[in-house]
């Protein structure tokens, strides 16, 4: 299924984790994303997604419109498709591993990412309804500074050179 994705990413420092459990919708999962060769212009991965009573996996394949928006391509696959895809991941690649945290404040949906490679920091995504459109932030979020467009902190620059931690 495409659609339009329109997000904005930000390093924060990582919040204690009783500021967003008892927020509305939330959910935890632990995320392997793995990159694979691709047409120029074309990011295409796998991911797989445990949650606490269930694991997805799914191929997306993205392309980037601009800066916020990208046009994605995702579908559900098993777990040997998934398994099968795995192995042809891009040369100069690593599977990138995280932890999702997903919350809803005043409407809008946040995912922070914790990565093993950062101690006080975290990535911080909102999926907004255009370019223009801003996002009120949780209170408890300390952010950094913004990444929106920023190579180096997407997920597929990540898997060939993970970025230092900011602080």
């Amino acid at each position: 299924m495409s659609h339009v994705e329109t997000e904005r990413k930000y390093i924060i420092v990582k919040p204690s984790a009783e500021d967003f459990l008892s927020s509305a919708e939330y959910a935890s999962s632990e995320i392997e994303q793995i990159y694979l060769e691709s047409e120029s212009g074309i990011t295409h991965r796998v991911r797989r997604r445990e949650y606490i009573d269930r694991v997805e996996y799914t191929e997306t394949q993205k392309i980037r419109i601009s800066p916020v928006s990208s046009i994605e391509d995702e579908r559900e696959i098993g777990v040997e498709e998934y398994t099968a895809l795995s192995k042809e991941i891009k040369n100069g690649t690593r599977p990138i591993r995280k932890c999702r945290h997903t919350f809803v404040y005043r409407s809008q949906l946040f995912e922070i990412d914790f990565y093993p490679e950062w101690q006080h920091c975290a990535i911080m995504e909102t999926e907004l309804g255009g370019d223009d459109e801003r996002a009120e932030m949780p209170p408890f979020i300390k952010i950094i500074k913004e990444v929106t467009g920023e190579r180096a902190y997407s997920n597929a620059s990540m898997s060939r050179a993970f970025p230092p931690e900011p602080v």
